[in-house]
């Protein structure tokens, strides 16, 4: 009896094989169509579901990122505001006294021109001075006013007057020198305003 040379068994095995894979498909396609019948989903509807899903869940996740980003720099903004204006009361109360400051040189002006006077003036309007350099050194500036278009952004308006120099709108005398922090009003200027030289 002749023994099945190597081709046959070769073939043989590759028939099997060719009949599992041919089983394999008819089978997997049963399945499909059994559960298409039943209502249910298929392996390709299942792997689109998952894969939809996946990508609305890495939508959402972007998003909650991009939301506490936005929250931390907004945190951040407002805590440079507040360290960068905390010494407003501060300065309000300092610009008091220089206000007084100035009444002095200014009574002192007008009470003589003595010696002891002149040497008083002097030495408030050095007090003055210093005073002034170190609110610039904090950034606190005058806010210009005497000669300036009125701007309710910056000037107070006390009252108004004629005068015969100065066109209407505009400041004509400054009751109480204004001030601001960076970009920010510590308090504005009161002002006259003038309403022009009166004539129609």
């Amino acid at each position: 009896m002749n023994e099945p040379s190597k081709e046959e068994f070769q073939s043989e095995d590759e028939a099997l094989e060719s009949q599992a894979n041919a089983s394999f498909e008819n089978d997997s396609a049963s399945n499909d169509e059994a559960f298409t019948q039943a209502g249910e989903e298929t392996r390709d509807e299942e792997m689109m579901r998952l894969r939809g899903e996946v990508e609305e869940a890495n939508k959402r996740v972007l998003q909650a990122q991009a939301e506490a980003e936005n929250f931390r720099k907004r945190l951040r903004r407002d805590t440079e505001a507040q360290l960068k204006f905390a010494g407003m009361p501060l300065v309000t109360d300092i610009l008091q006294v220089r206000d007084n400051l100035l009444r002095a040189i200014d009574a002192a002006k007008a009470a003589g021109e003595g010696e002891s006077v002149g040497g008083l003036i002097e030495g408030v309007s050095m007090v003055r001075k210093q005073l002034d350099d170190v609110l610039a050194k904090h950034a606190i500036k005058e806010i210009p006013a005497e000669g300036e278009l009125f701007d309710p952004n910056f000037h107070e308006a006390i009252s108004q007057m004629p005068h015969p120099e100065i066109a209407s709108g505009m400041v004509a005398h400054v009751a109480t020198p204004g001030f601001q922090m960076h970009d920010r009003v510590v308090r504005p200027a009161q002002v006259v305003v003038s309403t022009g030289d009166g004539s129609a």
